[in-house]
């Protein structure tokens, strides 16, 4: 989907390296967690641990890698206290950003996103700074192939629920309700279709088209924050240029 979708660039790319594949796990792990605190180990029970076991697979995570999360976090959840934590600012050229975290120390966390922004020419600003920007929605983006019938998946996606559909190159963008999201996926999937990406994420009203000179600036502090432990979501309105395919 890289270089066709509308959203393509809101949410930084993720790499393939084993290395940084290795952090994605760790933060799904992270997401697990917080899911089972919340409603349990049964997925069959528990919708948010469902909807983050879509994400782990929609992120190539092997189902022992899902379940050893899931018996960890149902074992250790005495001992580790995970937050979840969002910070809102403002990256070079009045960028707007969301970082959405998850972390057992709050004072480590807030220092190191207070860092990515300084060194990078950006200021953290106040709860709601922001947020207005943007709105929560799901998206489900499922990989289009010649075989695929449009109207047939455009037709799926409505019945299920789903409020829009968007007709990619090589993709469409099944966008829901952020409280439809579980049932619209769960009625997706049941109907055989799988997800190059399953999350609820902040899209952004309208983006803008920072400068020349801003550019690298903002690729850097977004580079920063992912590269964060805990930080699991960077959200953004920066029209920047595509990143080159990975093989």
């Amino acid at each position: 989907m890289s270089g066709h979708s509308k959203w393509a660039n809101i949410k930084i790319k993720k790499g393939k390296t084993d290395a940084v594949r290795g952090k994605i796990f760790t933060k799904i792990g992270r997401e697990i967690a917080i899911a089972v605190r919340e409603g349990g180990s049964n997925p069959e029970s528990n919708s948010k641990l469902r909807d983050v076991i879509a994400k782990a697979k929609s992120n190539n995570m092997p189902n022992d890698n899902i379940s050893r999360s899931i018996k960890k976090a149902a074992g250790e959840l005495g001992n580790v206290d995970y937050a979840e934590i969002t910070y809102e600012g403002y990256g070079p050229g009045g960028v707007a950003v969301i970082v959405e975290c998850i972390s057992d120390n709050r004072n480590r966390t807030a220092s190191e996103v207070r860092h990515c922004f300084a060194k990078n020419d950006g200021q953290m600003g106040v709860t709601g700074s922001v947020s207005f920007m943007f709105d929560k929605k799901g998206l489900l983006v499922v990989g289009r192939t010649a075989a695929m019938d449009e109207d047939e998946i455009l037709m799926q996606a409505l019945d299920a629920g789903a409020q829009d559909v968007e007709v990619l190159d090589d993709a469409f963008e099944i966008t829901t309700d952020p409280g439809e999201f579980s049932a619209v996926r769960e009625k997706l999937e049941a109907a055989g279709l799988s997800f190059l990406s399953a999350e609820v994420q902040m899209i952004p009203q309208n983006t803008v088209a920072p400068s020349a000179e801003n550019i690298e600036k903002i690729q850097d502090m977004l580079e920063m924050l992912e590269d964060s432990d805990d930080v699991q979501n960077v959200w953004h309105n920066a029209e920047l240029p595509e990143e080159p395919e990975e093989e």
